[in-house]
């Protein structure tokens, strides 16, 4: 079956059209080409029996001249060439053909031969009788009806037009449907596209359907976004208030754990405002992936630590939304290197996607973790060593989070080569 909504419809169109033609066409096969010619056949062997009876009793003159009363042409003659060899010759698409030389061999036996392809407007055949041989040639309307294929030429000729004409019509209706699946498609890639509902009434209830989902996922991300941004805009100031009046107590044990607890809080503060802006840092536009992949690759080089790169020659502009794509991989790159002392980022380029692989030689993530460790916030100190640095668990859930607005995934794995974890960063182009 096809996969496509429009090859399906077309199936379910043409199948009914073609039973319809061969149904029509084997009734009228059967009636007309069978039944029709048989019995115009059978008229044309009683006139051959008269014929054979005059032959064998007043001879060829007198038969010849019954013959011309009739319609049909009688001479002597032995028959073509290939009579011996042969005793019927017919086109192999002459179907009436075949009823005819049936009928007319049952009810004349004499007869010698029968040439239904010399010309497919006329009937000759020889009769045989008490040793005259004789041959006779009339018009093929005397035993068929004339040019019998037109109605079959007519029926696929119609079916043709009537099917192209449906086909029109479904494109027509399909095309709104193919609308709604690329305005889909782009909403989940991080794009809007401008769509206004069309088609027929089902199509249109679920375009409007879909804008007013993209619409809600949109207020809930903006409502996210702010809610988050005011929380720690209002935390920061008594969070200030209380770093600046802990610098101001006397020093000691004491006031450095109360001034890490105010930074750490700051940290979270900020993840959160950053993890809440993950998705709107920027619009999509054509971006060189190759010139990004180094830049990202030579910022976090600057930071401390090796970083391998692994680029094709040639890739070419992909719609992306740089921002947010920079972020994520320098993310991934600040993890490996917290956690290891050598990473690796690589690039290969698929049909409909782009995959960016990160890879380090650090402990690496359990499976059984790596579902928790893409959500937002989750830390696994113990499994990636904490003394290396500790973040506030955002760096995988901000490219999770990337890589599903870009319409792609996350996924988590071993290093083969360097024997830590591997993160493929897979984006659709």
């Amino acid at each position: 079956m096809p996969r496509g909504l429009y090859g399906r419809a077309a199936m379910i169109l043409i199948v009914p059209i073609v039973t319809l033609q061969l149904v029509v066409s084997i009734a009228f096969l059967q009636r007309h080409f069978e039944d029709v010619t048989g019995q115009l056949t059978y008229g044309l062997g009683v006139e051959l029996q008269l014929l054979r009876d005059e032959l064998a009793e007043g001879g060829l003159a007198e038969a010849a001249g019954v013959a011309e009363s009739l319609g049909i042409e009688m001479a002597e003659g032995a028959g073509p060439d290939w009579v011996g060899d042969e005793v019927v010759r017919r086109r192999w698409y002459d179907l009436s053909g075949r009823v005819v030389v049936e009928v007319l061999l049952l009810m004349v036996p004499e007869i010698s031969w029968i040439d239904l392809a010399e010309d497919d407007k006329q009937v000759q055949l020889g009769l045989s009788v008490g040793g005259e041989s004789v041959e006779m040639t009339l018009t093929r309307r005397r035993v068929s009806a004339s040019n019998p294929h037109q109605l079959l030429v007519l029926m696929i000729f119609t079916g043709i037009l009537m099917t192209t004409v449906a086909f029109l019509f479904l494109r027509n209706q399909v095309r709104p449907i193919r609308r709604l699946a690329r305005a889909a498609e782009a909403f989940g890639k991080g794009r809007v596209l401008d769509y206004s509902p069309r088609g027929a009434l089902e199509v249109r209830a679920a375009g409007r359907a879909f804008l007013d989902m993209r619409a809600r996922i949109e207020r809930q991300i903006e409502q996210r976004t702010m809610m988050l941004s005011g929380v720690s805009h209002d935390l920061r100031t008594p969070l200030t208030r209380m770093k600046l009046g802990l610098t101001m107590l006397e020093q000691g044990a004491e006031t450095d754990a109360l001034i890490r607890d105010v930074e750490e809080m700051e940290a979270l503060l900020t993840a959160f405002l950053d993890f809440a802006r993950s998705d709107a840092l920027d619009d999509p536009e054509e971006v060189d992936v190759l010139a990004l992949a180094r830049q990202v690759a030579e910022d976090a080089g600057r930071m401390g630590g090796r970083v391998e790169l692994v680029l094709p020659d040639a890739v070419p502009l992909s719609a992306l939304r740089p921002g947010a794509v920079r972020r994520a991989l320098s993310n991934l790159l600040t993890n490996a290197l917290r956690y290891g002392s050598r990473a690796r980022l690589s690039l290969t380029v698929m049909d409909r996607s782009l995959r960016f692989t990160v890879e380090d030689d650090g402990p690496g993530i359990a499976p059984g973790d790596r579902d928790r460790a893409v959500r937002p916030f989750a830390r696994l100190d113990e499994a990636r060593n904490q003394n290396r640095g500790g973040g506030v668990g955002r760096g995988l859930a901000i490219a999770n989070d990337v890589a599903r607005s870009h319409g792609g995934n996350l996924r988590l794995s071993d290093s083969a080569d360097l024997g830590g974890l591997r993160v493929d960063l897979v984006l659709a182009r």
